[in-house]
């Protein structure tokens, strides 16, 4: 049996309720002014399949494609004493 919750409560809860949906299956149906308008369920097809192997998957069928990265990251200047700076100014 699906869980009912107001627009409000949705609202509200909505990061709980995608739990729900994602860790247990369950659907939830969204009300208003009693109202059945939405359903929350899991994505049908969907499954546990391993984040690397998903990559893969849809790097191979073309939705994902790898960066170019040229040189890799480079660093950002670093000012000595920052911290320092930063107590000081929440002291005084």
């Amino acid at each position: 049996m699906a869980k009912h919750y107001s627009v409000y409560e949705a609202k509200a809860m909505l990061s709980a309720i995608l739990r729900r949906v994602r860790e247990r299956g369950e659907t939830v149906v969204v009300s208003y002014h009693g109202r059945p308008i939405a359903e929350i369920r899991p994505v049908a097809g969907a499954t546990d399949e391993p984040l690397a192997e998903r990559i893969v998957r849809l790097t191979e069928s073309g939705v994902l494609v790898p960066a170019r990265a040229k040189g890799g990251l480079k660093r950002v200047r670093r000012r000595p004493g920052a911290l320092d700076r930063f107590l000081a100014d929440r002291e005084g």
